[in-house]
């Protein structure tokens, strides 16, 4: 980066220490101006390879040119109604889509909504409306928002819930069986998972007042730790013993990004009542949607449910050129090619720096896990700072994650090219060699 470029950079800087709330945070000090695919540029022509994605908002990629024309074509004829005022097309047409693609049986009914954290509190009173409970079991490493009902389920102190308190009431939570840092001990992850909340229901809280589990079938903010494979399935037979509802939160691993449409796949008979969708859906829009069982969407009296952008046409639109686009070009099973490479390029480099403890993922859900000592597993958050400083200097764009911020997660574009996944791994590698070496 030239000095003209920096000195423009600082400007910027500036400009957002004075007029943006202190409590936004930005991971990489650069403004960008133009994406396109899994590129972006910033104001001073600076091109970047981005394994962000918005932290997995842009799977189908920045700007595609389909989206793009369905928002503008939207945009001539529809910009708002309401739902609640006035129905409109693309909202009832993305409807009946999501409940088509839905990992779920039988009749099934949608509810449009904004954001991720939006959509898990409308689910979360979905649940109590049709099962007449009050309580809520979430789990260690889930991250389900930052509005009051989603921080309280959240499991991240720093910074999600410092200095926020009190949270909602009635939510407990529970170990998540997390095969690197087992949670456990020695013994099968799942069926001691299983027992804890068996053991909960006698010390914590009565399984009769519990109205939904909320779970996430690979934690993304948690540091995309992937559970056993028995793991949803059993917990499924524990809430249908119990009457219990169970939520599944696909906000970041839906729409393609493990290599299926939706992550719940992996687990056939796995039958959520409510899936919670948003990130991927919209193409870079803000929207979000609940889908379930039909039974249960419409326990909650009309006027219940909603809000005044709920299902903007304009993010419906686009949102239905993802699917299109989704299931036309095969973009999850792209997903899987992306993993594998991703994956063994990085296992590779585990071999060769200690300081890399794990690498895991599923489909295109990939990252490593920075450590100081591979026997401790003493988190290294530092290390994945300078990683991700050395990374942006070098042209790629990085997100960090997990309860310690010690992982590395690759969220790309699903359309991103080899050539260009191949650029951005070995910036990668480059960066934690030279902090290696420096720490």
């Amino acid at each position: 980066m030239d000095t003209a470029a920096q000195i423009e950079g600082t400007a910027q800087l500036d400009r957002r220490d004075r007029f943006v709330a202190r409590g936004v945070s930005n991971q990489n000090p650069v403004v960008m101006v133009r994406a396109e695919g899994a590129r972006m540029w910033d104001e001073s022509g600076n091109e970047y390879i981005d394994f962000a994605g918005g932290i997995g908002v842009m799977n189908v990629g920045h700007s595609h040119p389909e989206v793009v024309a369905a928002v503008k074509e939207q945009a001539d004829k529809l910009f708002h109604t309401c739902v609640h005022v006035a129905l409109n097309e693309p909202y009832l047409a993305l409807a009946e889509a999501l409940c088509r693609i839905a990992p779920i049986s039988g009749a099934k009914k949608a509810l449009l909504l904004n954001s991720g954290a939006e959509a898990v509190e409308n689910a979360v009173k979905i649940a109590r409306s049709c099962t007449g409970r009050s309580a809520v079991i979430a789990f260690e490493g889930g991250f389900h928002g930052r509005t009051m009902l989603g921080m309280s389920l959240t499991s991240k102190v720093d910074p999600y819930k410092l200095g926020f308190g009190p949270f909602v009431p009635e939510v407990y939570r529970m170990p998540y069986p997390n095969p690197y840092r087992h949670p456990f001990g020695a013994g099968d992850l799942t069926e001691q998972a299983i027992s804890f909340l068996r053991h909960a229901f006698e010390t914590y809280v009565d399984p009769n007042q519990v109205a939904a589990v909320i779970v996430e079938p690979v934690q993304g903010e948690g540091g995309f730790i992937v559970p056993p494979a028995n793991f949803l399935p059993r917990l499924q037979e524990l809430c249908r013993e119990h009457g219990i509802l169970l939520i599944v939160d696909e906000v970041q691993t839906g729409f393609g990004r493990t290599g299926r449409m939706f992550a719940t796949a992996y687990a056939p008979d796995v039958d959520p009542d409510m899936v919670v969708m948003a990130k991927s859906m919209g193409g870079g829009l803000p929207i979000s949607a609940v889908v379930g069982k039909a039974d249960v969407m419409d326990a909650p009296k009309p006027g219940g449910l909603g809000g005044t952008y709920g299902g903007n046409p304009l993010a419906c639109v686009a949102a239905l050129k993802v699917i299109e686009i989704m299931e036309r070009d095969g973009l999850p099973e792209r997903a899987c090619e992306i993993g594998r490479k991703s994956m063994a390029f990085l296992r590779e480099l585990q071999a060769r720096h200690p300081m890399i403890g794990d690498v895991r993922g599923l489909g295109a859900m990939v990252a490593i896990e920075l450590v100081k000592d591979r026997a401790t597993k003493q988190p290294y958050p530092e290390a994945v700072a300078k990683i991700s400083q050395r990374c942006l200097s070098h042209g790629l764009v990085t997100v960090k994650a997990g309860v310690y911020n010690n992982v590395i997660r690759l969220l790309s574009p699903l359309v991103i090219s080899d050539d260009e996944l191949q650029r951005g791994l070995d910036i990668l590698a480059q960066a934690i060699r030279e902090t290696e070496a420096e720490l």
